[in-house]
């Protein structure tokens, strides 16, 4: 089994990756598979809506000049898959959403390649507004008939500066519950 993330903060280690690191030390020690995937910063070009995922039913974006279709794959290698993104204005980083728009649209458009593999949103927030983004992340798992784990509260660290989320001990723990609860349902489904 192999779960893949992708860090929608432009801030390679900041307090997103901190977040979805504690989760990935979690599904390493439960014997699963993990890659980190530094999306953000990246120039990702956003959906163009030309409809040519679903005329060429190639699994692909038309899009080439960047990194999505890469992403795309690693996503339908992947049992599992997990977006992090700080919160912009109450929204995920443009860098995410590109990828969100772009591998759903291939995906929808392609017999729903995501469908019943597992995904997890984390949300880093300096101090309100993360649920909107918490929510668009889980609305893309949704709409791709995905398979959501719970953790103990919201998946959402607490933190302004680089590292501030370690301080949030609630936070680090709801991160590790979602570990612990996406390990399980990854042997649930794969058994």
């Amino acid at each position: 089994m192999k779960v893949v993330a992708f860090n929608g903060s432009p801030r390679e280690n900041g307090n997103t990756a901190i977040l979805i690191h504690h989760v990935l030390k979690v599904l390493q020690e439960e014997g699963i598979e993990t890659e980190f995937v530094q999306l953000g910063g990246q120039l990702i070009h956003g959906c163009m809506a030309c409809g040519s995922c679903l005329k060429l039913q190639n699994r692909e974006c038309k899009i080439v000049d960047d990194n999505v279709n890469v992403y795309i794959k690693k996503m339908l290698e992947a049992d599992g898959i997990i977006l992090g993104s700080p919160t912009y204005f109450s929204m995920m980083t443009s860098e995410l959403k590109a990828l969100i728009d772009r591998a759903g649209y291939v995906g929808r458009s392609n017999g729903h390649l995501f469908k019943r593999k597992v995904g997890a949103a984390i949300v880093a927030v300096r101090r309100t507004g993360a649920m909107p983004t918490f929510d668009a992340i889980n609305h893309f798992f949704l709409i791709n008939g995905m398979i959501i784990p719970g953790s103990s509260y919201w998946n959402v660290g607490v933190g302004l500066r680089k590292g501030d989320v370690e301080d949030d001990v609630e936070g680090i723990e709801i991160m590790k519950a979602l570990g612990k609860n996406m390990a399980w349902l990854l042997e649930k489904i794969n058994c």
